[in-house]
């Protein structure tokens, strides 16, 4: 009869796990925080940079984006710091160990618009599926929420609030059902009377992508789509992806994108591999033959005997 893993054991497994998995979405957000695939991005999602060419785009993007060093929670955002007698206030990067394990901004950034003048702040974030604990859209109302409400007092002082920057929160979310993408803003409807009341309707902006497993044909509706699930797919190889990369997006590739391209293959191949690790030890534990197990996992028998060998336990 097989022998169940001991608790040391599964605790080590999960460990190792959530480790692969966190660096899997960190070179995904690397990848994403490219300022070249942000301008992609940007193209397809914000009204005022459509139909622009990406390649214009980027150096609309103010400064490098902040990766996973911003604090969503409320007060934390943003850090007072004096420099020339003067109280300077900006987003809040500089407390990353004081702050440590709080959630955080995937990616944010300012970009420029095209008058030269007025600023956009863009947040984007990447979700490996559809989370189960919460539905998706109420945290990016939060979010963004966020993004305009730490303004106060770095972008807008006091009561100006006419100062506030339009805000968009856009998700990435892998391993949908479908490839989508849906706008989620404000809309003003008349009740009674149509007064003109001033404001800005287009001051809170949500985008949700959802990308497939299944790498979308080229075509103009799926070309962001395209993009996305080859930089973010468990599938391709390193080859594949920098080949549309380039030759279809005209994407320069530098050492360093090469790199992480590399390394989030070579994660993929690992989560792909704990992930056959846990069926094959699941039906060992539950009486299957090797043979049997290693027909469905698609592993040579040899291969299946030895995961079980590393995996199991020695007895007492």
């Amino acid at each position: 009869m097989a022998v169940e893993m001991s608790a040391d054991t599964e605790i080590i497994n999960a460990v190792s796990a959530a480790d692969t998995d966190a660096q899997y979405d960190d070179k995904a957000k690397r990848l994403l925080g490219n300022k070249t695939i942000l301008a992609h991005i940007l193209v397809e999602t914000v009204d005022e940079l459509k139909g622009m060419n990406p390649k214009d785009v980027v150096s609309y993007i103010e400064g490098e984006p902040f990766i996973s060093v911003v604090p969503v929670e409320p007060g934390l955002t943003n850090v007072e710091k004096e420099k020339g007698g003067k109280r300077i206030v900006g987003l809040n990067t500089e407390n990353a160990e004081i702050n440590e394990g709080l959630i955080r901004f995937d990616i944010i950034f300012y970009v420029r618009m095209k008058d030269g003048i007025s600023q956009v702040i863009i947040n984007v974030e990447a979700q490996k599926d559809e989370p189960e604990g919460y539905h998706i859209l109420n945290r990016a109302v939060f979010y963004v929420s966020r993004l305009v409400s730490s303004q106060k007092e770095r972008d807008f002082v006091k009561t100006n609030y006419n100062d506030i920057r339009r805000v968009f929160s856009i998700w990435v979310c892998m391993n949908m059902d479908e490839n989508s993408m849906a706008y989620v803003h404000l809309a003003k409807d008349d009740l009674v009377g149509s007064y003109p009341w001033k404001g800005r309707l287009n001051l809170l902006n949500i985008v949700l992508i959802g990308i497939s497993n299944e790498l979308p044909e080229r075509d103009d509706k799926y070309e962001l789509h395209r993009l996305l699930s080859a930089i973010l797919s468990m599938e391709l190889s390193v080859d594949e992806k920098l080949n549309i990369i380039k030759s279809e997006y005209s994407i320069p590739v530098d050492d360093k994108l090469r790199k992480d391209v590399s390394a989030m293959c070579n994660l993929s191949q690992g989560i792909r591999d704990d992930e056959k690790t846990k069926v094959i030890m699941n039906m060992h534990k539950k009486g299957y033959t090797p043979e049997q197990i290693a027909e469905i996992v698609e592993k040579s028998i040899g291969e299946v005997e030895a995961i079980i060998k590393k995996r199991e336990p020695v007895l007492a």
